[in-house]
């Protein structure tokens, strides 16, 4: 949340007071730096990614440190997590064979798109990290070079170049056409709506929130009392929509980056 909208919380701004609503905007993804670290200022989102890793990592190597052959809770859980990433989605789109050294890859980019979406309904956090649209796209980049990398080395240069143009000489007078959009789709656009699908559905997530809580606090006045406690359930409603949401939009960027591994590794024909 941002200061002018903190500042509406500490001063007791409500409805009927003479203040105006503070409308959340682009200034409610606008951190100041909390601390400095070798000459690099860390804002909130930041220290969320770092926590986001720690957490992970910590998750992990406790659910996995001392593996057993009849495992504990926390080993069944995160057993669960990472058989629902190899077999529900890589499996799925890349198969055993093919799938098998990817997996460790996109277990990570799910759980980490996944807990810095999460973030948005921690207490104290309440922000998603992936809001940001910095973070997406270091992450689709990610996935967008490793398709590169496979998809020259798997067909060579020119081999490449028609995987990626779509080249397909049965289209006749129309392949030139073909071609450049295919070239412009997954050159440019494929890895702008991988980063942006995620980025936007958290940011309007965020945002949605955002109106309620406020709209809750602000209307706590006089007759608005009502008003603000069906802006209160929404909030509610809304939370619960997002936990959905989360998971889903760590699930679809994982599916996607997988459909574009299995696209550079597919024989051109």
């Amino acid at each position: 949340m941002s200061a002018d909208q903190m500042l509406a919380f500490e001063t007791d701004c409500h409805i009927f007071d003479g203040c105006g609503f503070p409308t959340p905007g682009l200034h409610s993804f606008v951190f100041e730096p909390l601390f400095t670290v070798a000459g690099y200022e860390i804002n909130k989102p930041m220290l969320l990614a770092v926590l986001s890793t720690v957490v992970i990592i910590g998750f992990f190597w406790a659910a996995f440190g001392k593996a057993k052959v009849v495992p504990g809770k926390l080993q069944m859980v995160g057993e669960a997590g990472y058989d629902f990433v190899r077999r529900g989605i890589v499996y799925e789109a890349l198969g055993k064979k093919e799938g098998d050294k990817y997996v460790p890859l996109m277990v990570s980019l799910f759980f980490f798109v996944w807990i810095m979406n999460l973030w948005s309904v921690i207490p104290v956090a309440q922000f998603p990290v992936t809001s940001i649209i910095a973070f997406p796209v270091g992450l689709a980049l990610i996935v967008y070079v490793l398709w590169m990398f496979l998809t020259f080395k798997k067909h060579g240069f020119v081999g490449g170049l028609k995987n990626i143009t779509g080249y397909d000489k049965s289209l006749g007078w129309v392949l030139p056409l073909v071609m450049l959009l295919e070239f412009f789709s997954n050159v440019f656009v494929r890895p702008f709506t991988h980063a942006v699908r995620l980025f936007a559905n958290m940011f309007a997530g965020h945002v949605l929130l955002l109106i309620f809580t406020i709209a809750s606090w602000y209307l706590l006045n006089g007759i608005g009392i009502a008003y603000a406690s069906v802006s209160f359930v929404m909030v509610i409603l809304l939370t619960a929509f997002e936990l959905f949401i989360q998971a889903l939009q760590a699930y679809v960027f994982v599916l996607l980056a997988c459909s574009y591994i299995q696209g550079a590794l597919a024989e051109h024909h």
